[in-house]
């Protein structure tokens, strides 16, 4: 199949439109950097299999560009065996799950290709029809019509009118109908992108002005960042006077030293002379200490009260009887005085400051409000209520929100529970990483998920969480086969620095947290590693036990089941794989997922 995919990638990916996109965080990241969207629809598709009509469709849509009936006879035989079988409009696509194939992803391209050409005939009508003006000084914001289709999901925004987003819906509907693909014109409904929350591609959307992705610093984080750049200043001043201090000291005892031996009548002979240079760096330290010195404003004063009192050279009649020469000179030094140590000076340059910064900070705020009355950015946040509705369901909390052990893995080694734990939650990161909340997401990894692992391990160990929070560590590290202490779970330093990250497609959170691999023991290890291209015998047996198996839940089942949450088919529940050490760790750690192995190969054990 991968052949298969490679081949038809190379007739028709050249000729894809650019908004149909095989990785899904860039789908977001482009949506994320749309301009001023004012409506926007998502084509609600329901769950429905890909029959024998959508195989038509698709067969006459390769069979245009590929003159080769026995390739396509090979692809007709794919899916009435049912090798290649999905739904549209289900939550399996593109999330590394066994039952989809490599095949789907360039499959479903082509068979919506008509759609994209239609969007793309859209776009260019509405960008002749409401050209950009070039004019700096106009502000104006044209028409334009923005799509994202990743797979089977479709998102449609415009920047202009509803009756406009409307007409676009309409149009895609139609193409769709030519298609077969049943549609829910309820679903596909035009929302306002301000007032309203799309959900699409595992996120939510919604258009708002800037300062809401970027909010001004308030007064109390000013006064904290004036402190914290007040106390940096302090502290390298500190540093620069200690090391000025040590030099001194140095020279100073260089200089004792040689001035005692001078006085004992020693001579010293150099090839050159050091006076100048010695002269040069004293001239230095004197100048540097006078300007440390008049930098404070009581010192300077103090001196210019000395300085000017009770000059009697300021009396008309003693100048009179003075010569020129002396009443001028005393004139300079008055004009130097005043202009080194006036004590007005400093506050005349600390109200011009505040002043400047006054003024830059009305421009900012000028700047903000004119971009929030014309400018509008689209946020994308992660769905936190359904995030915690599969923390719960998977059993990491309670009823009440907290967390709590998960029996299930007590039979597994410690290190199998901390990696499948940190497979959990660096997917989840992962996955994410590119949100507004992002925050919220890393709670509930450090805290929820991290917790409910050492109470997992307390219970298997039948120890209190306190003991083992102490054995283990904060970091959750355990020892290796060579004694060496790893950390698999990331560390709360480590999540803490997270951030966006330039990912191209993330693998969901579904298939590693609804499934757990259960070791076997059976002395039996030389069975070979199921794992892809690995020919490793010293393997290990392991169970799979599934989520939705375990909690006894149909996952088609909305009320019982998380929305978007997609689950591995119930018929690998209980099935028996040996594994490499390595392919094991990296399953438990969601580095490969059940794509990786071939499950045509699996084990029964009783």
């Amino acid at each position: 199949m991968l052949s298969a995919a490679s081949a038809l990638d190379a007739v028709f990916a050249p000729r894809a439109a650019t908004f149909a996109y095989r990785a899904r965080h860039a789908a977001i990241r482009y949506l994320r950097s749309i301009p001023n969207a004012t409506w926007f629809f998502r084509v609600a598709i329901p769950r429905q299999p890909f029959s024998a009509r959508h195989v038509r469709h698709l067969l006459d849509a390769i069979s245009c560009k590929v003159d080769d009936p026995g390739f396509l006879d090979y692809l007709r035989e794919l899916f009435l065996s049912d090798a290649v079988a999905f739904e549209l409009g289900g939550s399996e696509l593109s999330r590394g799950l066994p039952q989809e194939s490599e095949l789907t992803g360039t499959l479903l391209n082509i068979f919506f290709d008509p759609v994209d050409r239609e969007v793309m005939a859209i776009r260019e009508e509405v960008h002749k029809k409401n050209p950009r003006v070039k004019d700096e000084s106009v502000l104006h914001t044209p028409v334009r019509v923005y799509a994202v289709r990743y797979l089977d999901e479709i998102m449609v925004v415009t920047s202009g009118s509803k009756m406009l987003t409307l007409e676009v819906r309409d149009r895609i509907l139609t193409v769709l109908q030519d298609l077969e693909v049943k549609v829910d014109r309820f679903g596909s409904s035009v929302h306002s992108a301000v007032s309203e929350k799309m959900d699409c591609l595992g996120m939510e959307f919604q258009a708002v002005p800037p300062s809401v992705l970027h909010p001004p610093m308030s007064e109390k984080a000013k006064r904290a960042r004036k402190m914290y750049l007040k106390r940096k200043a302090a502290e390298a001043q500190e540093l620069k006077n200690a090391r000025e201090t040590r030099r001194k000291k140095l020279g100073l005892k260089i200089l004792n030293h040689l001035f005692k031996k001078v006085r004992r009548g020693h001579e010293f002979e150099f090839d050159f002379r050091i006076e100048d240079e010695v002269r040069q760096e004293f001239k230095g330290w004197a100048e540097e200490t006078v300007v440390e010195y008049f930098k404070s404003q009581d010192h300077s004063r103090y001196w210019h009260r000395l300085f000017t009192s009770g000059d009697f050279l300021s009396l008309n009649r003693v100048r009179d009887q003075l010569p020129p020469a002396l009443v001028d000179s005393y004139d300079k030094l008055e004009e130097a005085l005043d202009s080194f140590l006036m004590p007005r000076r400093g506050y005349a340059m600390t109200e011009d400051e505040e002043r400047l910064a006054e003024q830059e900070d009305e421009r900012q705020y000028e700047k903000r409000i004119v971009e929030d009355l014309t400018e509008l950015k689209m946020r994308v946040n992660a769905p936190i209520e359904l995030v915690r509705k599969v923390v719960k369901l998977a059993g990491f909390t309670n009823s009440m929100g907290r967390p709590r052990p998960v029996k299930l893995l007590l039979c597994l080694d410690d290190a199998d529970i901390i990696k499948w734990y940190a497979g959990v939650g660096r997917r989840w990161l992962d996955f994410f990483c590119c949100c507004r909340n992002f925050k919220m997401i890393k709670i509930v990894v450090s805290y929820h998920l991290r917790f409910s692992c050492f109470l997992t391990l307390a219970e298997k160990h039948e120890c209190t969480k306190r003991q083992a929070i102490g054995h283990y560590t904060k970091d959750l590290k355990v020892t290796n086969e060579d004694g060496v202490a790893e950390a698999y779970f990331p560390t709360e330093r480590e999540i803490k620095m997270m951030g966006d990250k330039n990912l191209s497609d993330p693998k969901p959170v579904d298939g590693a947290l609804t499934m757990i691999l259960v070791r076997l023991a059976v002395d039996d290890t030389s069975l070979p590693c199921l794992a892809h291209f690995c020919t490793g015998t010293d393997t290990t047996l392991y169970r799979i036990r599934l989520l939705q198996n375990r909690l006894n839940v149909d996952p088609l089942n909305e009320k019982k089941w998380v929305q978007g949450l997609s689950a591995i088919h119930e018929s690998l529940n209980k099935k028996c794989l040996p594994l490499c050490s390595m392919h094991a760790s990296d399953l438990l750690l969601g580095k490969i997922t059940l794509q990786d192995i071939d499950c045509t190969q699996f084990v029964d054990v009783v």
